[in-house]
């Protein structure tokens, strides 16, 4: 699991967007491989189909469609149906299964949901933007639970933004990379980053953590 920290608009999240490929996100210098292959160029329903998914912010309210519809048929889908029941249990999303999706969900449930149709589709890489922003700290102990469940369960691989840092206190992360103004600026133990992060901030935590203190 790698871990993508850094302050608001520095570029965490257009980072992934990067890495799906979307649309609005151009490439103006270099590469991206996966698996050995050149990705840089592919649409992202091609790189959808090499097991890269993203895990949105804000997923659009879809009227008429329930969320169980979209639970089942990506469980079948993706081969998943054996985990689908113990995932939405352990998120505790059984009672939004009969709504239309993502209609009057709340700000954690939302993001558990969005979570949950991630892990269904069983990417070898999913890139999650934020799982712990604006979510109450039971919704984040639910996610961190799933998260690890998924990473141990299918070996998949994680890139995870956050800005706050504090789902990393419940995962089991292992790579940290700090994001200032477009680019890392370093990588290292995600521990030992959140360690100096949280007394000095990101900034004067880079210059301490190269050893320019």
């Amino acid at each position: 699991m790698h871990v993508i920290l850094g302050p608001n608009a520095v570029g965490k999240s257009t980072l992934l967007a990067a890495i799906m490929g979307l649309s609005h996100i151009h490439v103006i210098e270099g590469r991206m491989l996966f698996e050995g292959r050149d990705i840089t160029d592919l649409p992202p329903n091609e790189r959808a189909r090499l097991g890269i998914a993203l895990a949105f912010q804000m997923s659009p309210e879809l009227v008429g469609v329930k969320f169980k519809i979209l639970v089942v048929e990506l469980a079948k889908r993706f081969g998943t149906s054996e985990f689908a029941d113990r995932l939405v249990d352990d998120l505790r999303l059984k009672h939004l299964l009969e709504r239309d999706a993502f209609r009057g969900f709340s700000g954690g449930e939302r993001k558990r949901a969005e979570l949950l149709l991630t892990v269904l589709q069983r990417p070898k890489l999913a890139l999650l933007d934020e799982p712990d922003s604006g979510v109450d700290l039971e919704s984040m102990k639910l996610m961190a639970d799933a998260i690890n469940f998924f990473v141990n369960e299918f070996g998949s691989s994680v890139v995870l933004v956050t800005h706050t840092g504090e789902i990393l206190e419940e995962l089991k992360a292992g790579i940290g990379h700090v994001l200032l103004d477009g680019r890392i600026a370093y990588s290292g133990k995600v521990e030992k980053i959140l360690e100096v992060v949280k007394e000095v901030g990101f900034k004067e935590a880079v210059i301490r953590l190269m050893g320019g203190e």
